[in-house]
């Protein structure tokens, strides 16, 4: 297992800015919220919640999720009407073109303090890495990757960019797992890292356009091994699917 090399919280936008990416960890994630961890803890149990992902084309049963979106300007956020999930088949070769509708995220679980905190405090580096001040369409997604059948999947698309300005994956629970290790590639180089995130609220931020990345598949080491990451993303002039190029 690959130990990550974080990022100071001070670093962020620049490393974003310079490197495609940033590491933070999580005391980082929740001083950055301006919440305390135990704010953030608190969103956890809605990860029991998570409704069966039925449009995963490898015929897996291993994939569990809710799917909202939002609009941020500055620190205010709005929720959206709930709408499908679309990526182009340009980034997403296994499931893109299909319009997936989800079950959305919990009302409880959005109207958590921590968590306009968390999207906003973390898209406010988005714009302070693009030096921008536009508004952010963002879309968040709650995923359970468990081992019920054997091996779960948490990118069965494989090494990927999501079509998006930046990318955040939030590691939230591993829990009688192995594998799941986290790659970054550069998108058009050579260079490349891979680190296994472990501790909860642990932050991978990253800058879609010049990355891409992806996460190992998990095996059973224990009966109902899973894993739960919380992944939002941010992007500029409109949501995917509404004509507007990244």
């Amino acid at each position: 297992m690959t130990t990550p090399i974080y990022t100071p919280l001070s670093d962020a936008a620049a490393a974003l800015r310079n490197d495609g990416y940033a590491l933070l960890q999580p005391q980082d994630v929740a001083a950055l919220a301006g919440v305390p961890l135990a704010a953030l803890n608190d969103l956890v149990p809605s990860w029991d919640t998570l409704e069966l992902d039925n449009y995963l084309k490898d015929g897996g049963r291993y994939r569990r999720r809710r799917h909202s979106c939002f609009v941020q300007d500055g620190r205010h956020l709005t929720q959206t009407a709930h709408r499908a999930h679309w990526q182009p088949l340009e980034y997403n070769a296994l499931h893109g073109g299909m319009h997936r509708l989800f079950e959305p995220v919990l009302p409880a679980t959005v109207t958590q303090a921590a968590w306009p905190a968390l999207i906003t405090a973390i898209g406010q580096v988005c714009s302070q890495a693009r030096n921008s001040n536009e508004p952010w369409y963002v879309e968040a997604h709650q995923f359970r990757i468990d081992t019920t059948d054997g091996i779960g999947r948490p990118t069965p698309e494989g090494a990927h960019r999501d079509g998006v300005d930046f990318v955040a994956v939030l590691l939230i629970a591993r829990e009688g797992i192995k594998g799941g290790e986290t790659r970054v590639f550069e998108a058009d180089g050579p260079n490349g890292k891979r680190f296994t995130m472990t501790a909860p609220w642990t932050l991978l931020l990253l800058d879609d356009a010049t990355v891409i990345h992806e996460s190992t598949p998990i095996q059973p080491l224990a009966v109902h091994g899973h894993r739960d990451t919380l992944v939002l993303t941010w992007r500029a002039g409109a949501f995917q699917g509404e004509g507007t190029s990244p």
